[in-house]
């Protein structure tokens, strides 16, 4: 089974603004466009064992776009209210069961999972890694991804999808030039 929504840009806060894709192109496309949505999110990313019971997506979206801003632009009063109030949520908790397996619960999973992003979003924002924060490069992408590699020169948010396409396209220039 393939996971239905990327992972892979480096902090869990950064998956979750991606479920805007291709944010800002003409091939703008919602993730999470319904409660479904949102709980399949939540287990694919989220630290609980069992399904989450969908909630209303509206706040997740109106968390992301916050998370966006923070991570963006210069953060207006509103949108810091909105996080620190978010982050202030309670978490998950971690309970051991009899067999000895770590299990992670919430009274509201969805609301605790907004908290835990929230939290990240402020801690990668306060965090020299900020400063490693990255837009991809693709033309039809523009996602947000960490970037942790040695020389700090990534440009893409995955080398098999955005860099593939940017690599083709240049050789597809080259060979129609004959340079």
């Amino acid at each position: 089974m393939t996971d239905r929504f990327r992972a892979g840009a480096g902090r869990l806060c950064l998956d979750f603004v991606r479920t805007l894709r291709y944010r800002g192109t003409p091939s703008e496309t919602e993730e999470l466009p319904d409660a479904p949505a949102w709980g399949a999110w939540i287990d694919q990313f989220g630290p609980f064992a069992t399904p989450v019971r969908p909630s209303p997506a509206e706040e997740a979206r109106a968390v992301r776009e916050a998370i966006h801003e923070l991570l963006t632009a210069s953060v207006r009063p509103p949108v810091r209210q909105r996080l620190n109030r978010v982050a202030a949520l309670a978490v998950p908790a971690p309970s051991l069961t009899a067999s000895g397996e770590l299990r992670w619960q919430a009274a509201d999973p969805a609301s605790a999972m907004l908290a835990l992003l929230a939290r990240d979003a402020l801690e990668l924002v306060t965090s020299p890694e900020f400063a490693k924060v990255r837009r991809c490069e693709g033309t039809r992408c523009g996602a947000l991804f960490l970037d942790t590699s040695r020389p700090g020169t990534r440009r893409w948010c995955s080398m098999g999808v955005c860099g593939n396409q940017a690599k083709k396209s240049t050789y597809r220039a080259k060979a129609a030039t004959g340079t």
